[in-house]
């Protein structure tokens, strides 16, 4: 191989490796892993849609990511076995087009009052619903205004929810007191895929995803100083 060839490969497989070293570092960007982040400040693309299957549950609008689709089964399964509680799938995946067609209607009903709007809808794009990874959950003895409440929060299936989801990869992702971080309100009912041994540590430490991912991306990056530093 000639010398400009040599050069070329070497480049080229530097780049690889720092690219694979930012996705490492930095899986809040990453689409396929469960902890892409979506929130105001970090919006998605109208093109993005992730591949989907219909959960085997109980409720309405039941397609999420297939091992999201998984662990919501088990994990109402094991609501239903420990409770004898049934709980349903009130909003799971949500298109782009969707989530634009609802702010709007939002928006209209607020008489174009754009901050009031936007404390109660996410903007398109702003919306966990569309990753995939989020589930609006309730319970089957509940009303389906009583389900999108605080009710639910203190509802037997909403207690066990929030103490049990991280059992199964899921996080109470919106909760009191992490407004300002979040972007939005406490909803007791929306859980949000992250993984099992994710869930785990974001449970036992009471913070929001935000806030981890900061953590982690500390963690991740001092393992590969210290593992790989030869590669960078």
């Amino acid at each position: 191989m000639s010398l400009l060839g040599d050069i070329v490969s070497v480049t080229l497989a530097g780049m690889m490796l720092v690219n694979q070293g930012i996705m490492t570092i930095t899986p809040q960007h990453n689409a396929d892993s469960p902890l892409f982040l979506v929130n105001r400040e970090w919006r998605i693309s109208g093109y993005y849609i992730p591949e989907l299957r219909l959960a085997n549950v109980p409720g309405q609008v039941k397609r999420l990511r297939p091992e999201v689709a998984d662990a919501l089964e088990a994990m109402y399964a094991a609501c239903k076995a420990e409770t004898k509680v049934t709980l349903v799938s009130v909003s799971g995946y949500r298109e782009y087009d969707k989530q634009e067609r609802i702010y709007a209607a939002k928006l209209k009903r607020v008489k174009g009052d754009v901050e009031a709007a936007n404390a109660y809808v996410a903007l398109p794009g702003a919306s966990e619903h569309q990753t995939g990874l989020s589930m609006d959950v309730g319970q089957a003895s509940l009303s389906s205004d009583e389900n999108l409440s605080g009710t639910f929060g203190g509802s037997k299936g909403g207690k066990w929810l929030k103490e049990n989801c991280w059992r199964f990869g899921f996080i109470i992702r919106y909760q009191e007191g992490w407004e300002a971080i979040t972007g939005y309100s406490a909803e007791p009912w929306h859980v949000r895929y992250v993984g099992v041994e994710n869930a785990a540590k974001i449970h036992a430490n009471e913070m929001p995803l935000e806030e981890f991912l900061v953590l982690e991306r500390k963690t991740i990056m001092l393992d590969l100083m210290e593992n790989n530093g030869d590669s960078f």
